[in-house]
């Protein structure tokens, strides 16, 4: 999965480790298997949240990534926090989509199926291919969890399961009997079957082991029993899938080709700290970050917090309010002040927000969007913040808005916002969502001289405002190019000054009532941000016929699913042209012709139509939305057919 900045050119593969049985590995004569080649493969593991589904599709991620797969990957948490087990509500996923060429995706139906218990397989089997494969974990097929769920008989004997490919494994019955020598309790023995069952999958797609077994040792090197244990229900896993008469074959992905460079796996929260961590060290500029936990923004408040040495400071906050408050003083003393939350927290912040746009500092506000309102779904994904960051403020208090695309692309959108917040001296969103935080994909490590630097440009002697006679430090004379004011730091000599929430003389920084003032400050300040559009790249278009008469534009993560529904089109025969917004305020300047170069323009978001509303407001473009708030990312079929018909329709002749 690629992002618009950084794009592959499939010229070296990436380095690849290889497939091995697990060390020590004891078992029966394996059978002879033919391996057969895949193209590509989308793995859904379903269970408890108690199953470690999570944590074993992290784990089966990792060993494809060191392959060298493309991959692209969607957990799916449940909403509820300890909901009963084996109920519905509790059930967690993990989807992995892995390919020998480059994907966008996570996939639109897995391949393969994994259900650990009949609530998982009720909530994930009607996204289940025809003929795809599905492993069921038959121990957890009681009466009593089949009528938890509402199944009136078990589907593995009533002939409801005919079109797929059923493989029955008793993994709860099957870990406990391989473990039977092992110091650990039956508990403790049954927690281990997600890494029989990891095993397995392994052995099933031809997946290395090294990476699993130097991640147990690390995990429970203090616990020799727990260690022994689980990897003894791995290498069970392993040896059970080179055995067994259920399997007559395995498969092989061969790696991608990607360009030439250092990758690692990587989900959009980590690429997002790990941009802030780089914004910091190429502006020069400590990093506070002023936090409250909130789903599904807390990852990144626990990754900043292990990184002093780069001179990250991070407060875990009483609330919202506070958090938000000390990033913005920390800007205000001459550090990169942030804040994250998800929407409820923006709501809270806002009237902080309206104040660092009348101070004009630098400030990033991470929002990862989640599903609501109010609490909403606070696991799910959704891009329904968009007007929120417009104009969700009292007064005329724009800022400028940036979305990443991918999970690798959060890197360089916090750098970006970075820049923009430094160089403008104002406060920048970057609206991701939990799509893309929780998802991953392989990422090339950029080189640290092909990163921006960054000037924060203090202030550094008095600017005499009117009078040279008289010299003072004026806080709002304002730089003629980016028409930013100037970064004084408290405590330099000569520049002391007053700011704050009240309407500020232009220049002066004086507090002002003058109605022609207030007129002028308000009009500056959309100015500045307007004046953004002329730093950043144009608007690319995706057009590879060069003859499309439609074209799908979007922001944030449906990037992947977009792109690859346009794929899917184009290999059709169907001309469809692409374009993406990473900047969402001020727009590309060139954003109004590219819409006007097309007869039809759909816009695919996960609200109820928010950019789309821009669009036609600002630039006066008969936008089509295509609108889901499902809490889940759009799949590429449904927009391929949506597209499609838009096509088919076309009733105006073509441009010329």
């Amino acid at each position: 999965m690629t992002s618009p900045a950084q794009s592959r050119d499939h010229q070296v593969s990436a380095e690849t480790s290889a497939t091995s049985p697990p060390a020590n590995l004891e078992h029966d004569t394996p059978l002879d298997k033919d391996t057969v080649t895949l193209g590509q493969v989308v793995i859904r593991l379903a269970g408890d949240s108690g199953d470690g589904m999570q944590l074993t599709g992290d784990r089966f991620t990792s060993e494809t990534a060191g392959l060298g797969n493309d991959l692209s990957t969607l957990p799916d948490f449940p909403a509820e926090i300890r909901a009963p087990a084996g109920t519905l509500p509790g059930v967690s996923a993990f989807q992995l989509h892995f390919a020998d060429h480059d994907i966008m995706t996570p996939g639109d139906r897995p391949d393969v199926l994994v259900a650990m218990n009949p609530a998982a397989l009720k909530a994930n089997i009607e996204a289940l291919r025809p003929g795809g494969d599905l492993l069921v974990n038959t121990d957890e097929f009681t009466s009593r969890n089949l009528a938890k769920v509402g199944y009136d008989a078990n589907p593995l004997e009533d002939g409801s399961l005919e079109d797929y490919r059923v493989h029955p494994i008793p993994l709860t019955s099957m870990t406990v009997e391989a473990l039977a020598d092992f110091d650990v309790s039956k508990k403790e023995a049954e927690r281990a079957k997600n890494m029989f069952a990891l095993g397995l999958l392994c052995w099933l797609y031809s997946r290395p082991t090294e990476g699993t077994m130097a991640f147990l040792r690390s995990k429970f090197g203090a616990k020799p029993d727990i260690l022994a244990a689980n990897i003894a229900a791995f290498e069970a896993g392993w040896s059970f899938g080179e055995t067994t008469e259920d399997f007559s074959v395995r498969y092989e992905v061969k790696p991608a080709p990607m360009g030439a460079g250092v990758y690692r796996n990587i989900s959009g929260n980590l690429a997002l700290s790990y941009g802030l961590v780089a914004a910091g060290v190429q502006s020069g500029l400590p990093v506070f970050l002023g936090s409250y936990p909130i789903t599904p923004a807390s990852d990144i408040l626990h990754e900043l917090s292990k990184h002093k040495t780069f001179g990250v400071t991070t407060f875990q906050a009483e609330d919202e309010i506070a958090g938000i408050g000390a990033a913005l003083g920390a800007s205000y003393g001459g550090a990169l002040g942030v804040t994250t939350t998800s929407g409820p927290g923006i709501a809270l912040k806002s009237e902080t927000i309206g104040l660092a746009v009348s101070l004009e500092l630098p400030l990033i506000i991470i929002d990862v969007q989640r599903g609501g309102p109010s609490t909403g779904l606070p696991t799910k994904t959704e891009q329904a913040d968009l007007l929120q960051a417009m104009f969700g403020r009292n007064g005329e208090a724009p800022v400028p808005i940036v979305a990443p695309c991918s999970p690798g692309d959060c890197f360089d959108a916090a750098v970006e916002a970075a820049r923009i917040a430094i160089t403008y001296r104002t406060p920048v969103f970057l609206l991701s969502d939990g799509y893309l935080a929780n998802g991953s994909e392989p990422w090339r490590i950029p080189a640290v001289d092909t990163l921006p630097v960054i000037d924060p440009g203090f202030a550094t002697e008095p600017n005499h405002g009117v009078d040279t006679e008289n010299p003072e430090f004026w806080p709002y004379v304002r730089d003629p190019e980016t028409l930013a004011r100037p970064w004084a730091v408290p405590g330099t000599a000569g520049l002391e000054h007053r700011i704050g929430g009240l309407e500020k003389a232009d220049g002066s920084g004086a507090i002002s009532y003058d109605p022609d003032n207030h007129d002028r400050m308000v009009r500056l300040r959309q100015a500045k941000v307007d004046a953004i559009a002329r730093s950043i790249p144009p608007l690319q278009v995706e057009d590879p016929d060069g003859d499309a008469r439609v074209l799908v534009i979007g922001w944030g993560s449906t990037y992947g699913p977009i792109g690859a529904a346009c794929r899917k089109l184009r290999a059709a025969g169907h001309s469809v042209a692409q374009a993406h917004l990473r900047h969402l305020n001020p727009m590309p300047e060139n954003t109004e012709q590219v819409l006007r170069d097309y007869d039809r323009v759909i816009v695919p978001e996960m609200n109820l139509g928010q950019l789309a509303l821009l669009l036609r407001g600002r630039f006066l473009v008969d936008a089509i939305g295509y609108n889901r708030v499902r809490g889940l990312p759009f799949t590429s079929d449904e927009l391929a057919e949506t597209i499609s018909d838009v096509i088919a329709h076309l009733d105006t002749p073509a441009r010329t």
